[in-house]
């Protein structure tokens, strides 16, 4: 079984941007949770850093992950932050062998 690859980090809008951001974080999150081996994918908003957003992502595997790269809805994604000032984009992935499922 291939290792399920975990994507955690953060973006950063433009101060006051986040309203204007969420009719394409909604559908960029849509379309990735549409994706086949898209276990999860979700993005949040830090309650105490505004403009910080949480991204969360978890893929079947990494051939999951380089396919939702070339996906058209990341591109569309893309073309939006200059417009909304998205800046300091820190994600990292993580490959996990198994899930815990209880701590």
């Amino acid at each position: 079984m291939a290792a399920m690859v975990v994507v955690i980090g953060t973006i950063r809008l433009a101060p006051g941007a986040v309203d204007r951001a969420r009719p394409a974080m909604a559908q960029m999150v849509a379309a990735s949770r549409a994706e086949d081996d898209c276990i999860a994918y979700s993005y949040a908003e830090d309650i105490l850093d505004a403009g910080l957003i949480r991204v969360t992502e978890l893929w079947r595997d990494q051939a999951a992950l380089d396919r939702h790269f070339t996906l058209p809805h990341l591109a569309a994604w893309r073309a939006t932050w200059p417009d909304l000032g998205i800046s300091d984009r820190v994600l990292r992935s993580y490959k996990i062998d198994s899930e815990l499922n209880a701590l």
